[in-house]
């Protein structure tokens, strides 16, 4: 993938300085200007505001430098964040390339732009040429090349699974996928495939996937040495949702090709962590299904032994997400994991609740939570803590199972869906469950429409600090 990074190792001839104030800042920099240029930055009423860019000439014609707009500080919000600021310049600015002036002091602030610059060339062009190129961007001089690499091909990778049609991207593609990576990085794959789920007690997997024309599966990766701490990532993998025999409306159906975007959130962290060699044993579990209509399909009030034991009330057959995690966490406990996390595109509950941006983080343990929300606050990548609501939990009891997949109540979806997911987390396991959409349903600096990473950075940022290499 490296060839996508949008980076040149030095400058050109025509290599085009790039200078970034903040509006406050913009008195002190036009007074160390040249009086032409300033007197075209205030003929051109030129504010500084973010995103706002300005060449400004050179006395011997050309430009002399583009100076940008960004936010007065970092704030995790769209509006005032540096990073997606830094993010929305390389499809913005003319095609070329660029050099930082002056160049970030810090590490850190140079590693962050340099992944901001990345992260925002990423163009989806597997079925037609790119409109454009992204601007090219001389490496600061300070930055990590090898973490801002990783993380730019990780989002890259994810991207573009989420992205990619259900048509090209069914459970046997999203396994091949994994595999690859897992080639790649030296990792271990297994993948248990059709009716041998069943066979080893994988039902919930099972009983989603078996109406598809492409069989279910689940995909386990591993990676690391045994003495480390054991740490589960584990990604919901419905690679289109129909609704089952409940089936959705054509405008609820048509985006179901991200319903994937928690295994591709999955595998995107697991790269970070196996580049970064974090002293962990890693095990990645990815339940691959398409939940469609046929004959077999799983019907209401249809009950289903899951893979930890408890029988499972099927109230609804769209919500079939929890279903599929449930049997890969009973997986994952079975290797006694300190720390378990999944992504999931789970519940439109979470949606009305909190909107595109802010992904909705259940927590079984505090210390955890708030780990995470200063971690995702620090790096642009933000989510926003939800209740694990123990009073809610009757309302997904059942009269003839253990517990019922849905509420016969309309209220507290994202809740009601976590307390499910809850009842199969292993004994003694920290368990964060993220709940988001992995989309941009309009295009924004750094963000166009289409598939958007959420947390991995935030989540990666907090395992290199508990288990650094």
């Amino acid at each position: 993938m490296s060839e996508r990074l949008p980076f040149r190792p030095k400058k050109l001839a025509s290599t085009i300085r790039l200078t970034a104030i903040a509006r406050s800042e913009l008195p002190k920099f036009l007074k160390a200007v040249s009086a032409a240029q300033r007197r075209y930055a205030e003929q051109s009423d030129f504010k500084a505001g973010t995103g706002e860019f300005l060449a400004l000439p050179a006395r011997t014609g050309g430009i002399d430098r583009i100076v940008v707009g960004i936010p007065e500080r970092e704030s995790p919000d769209g509006n005032g964040s540096q990073f997606w600021a830094w993010a929305g310049l390389p499809m913005r600015l003319p095609a070329g390339s660029y050099r930082l002036d002056p160049e970030p002091q810090g590490a850190e602030t140079a590693t962050r732009i340099a992944a901001a610059w990345g992260i925002g060339s990423y163009v989806f062009d597997r079925y037609r040429k790119a409109a454009r190129a992204p601007a090219q961007l001389v490496w600061p001089a300070r930055a990590d090349r090898a973490a801002v690499t990783a993380l730019v091909e990780s989002d890259a990778f994810a991207r573009d699974l989420i992205n990619t049609p259900a048509e090209d991207m069914g459970p046997g593609e999203l396994a091949e996928a994994a595999r690859d990576m897992a080639r790649e990085l030296g990792m271990q794959a297994k993948v248990i495939v059709g009716d041998a789920l069943r066979t080893q007690g994988y039902n919930l997997v099972h009983a989603v996937g078996r109406a598809a024309a492409r069989d279910p599966r689940l995909i386990e990766l591993t990676w690391g040495d045994a003495r480390h701490p054991r740490v589960a990532i584990v990604g919901k993998g419905v690679c289109f949702d129909t609704g089952g025999l409940g089936i959705k409306p054509d405008a609820g159906m048509k985006l179901m090709k991200k319903d994937m975007g928690g295994a591709a959130h999955a595998l995107a962290l697991a790269r970070l962590v196996v580049q970064a060699k974090l002293k962990v044993r890693l095990q990645v579990l990815v339940p691959a299904v398409e939940n469609s209509v046929s004959g077999n399909s799983v019907r209401p009030l249809d009950v289903i032994r899951s893979k930890a034991g408890l029988t499972v009330e099927i109230g609804h057959t769209d919500a079939e997400g929890r279903l599929i995690l449930a049997d890969a966490f009973a997986r994952a406990g079975e290797e006694k994991p300190e720390l378990m996390i999944d992504f999931a595109t789970l519940t439109g509950a979470a949606r009305v609740a909190l909107g595109p941006d802010l992904p909705a983080l259940f927590c079984n343990d505090d210390a955890l939570a708030h780990e995470l929300l200063t971690t995702g606050l620090a790096q642009s990548d933000p989510m926003w803590l939800m209740p694990l609501w123990q009073a809610y939990r009757q309302r997904i009891e059942s009269k003839v199972a253990d517990l019922n997949n849905v509420s016969d109540s309309p209220f507290a979806g994202a809740a009601i869906a976590a307390l499910f997911l809850q009842a199969f987390v292993p004994a003694g396991v920290k368990w964060a469950h993220i709940d988001l959409l992995a989309w941009s349903p309009w295009p924004r600096p750094g963000r166009p429409e289409g598939a958007m990473l959420q947390t991995v950075r935030s989540t990666f940022a907090l395992l290199a600090r508990r288990y650094p290499a």
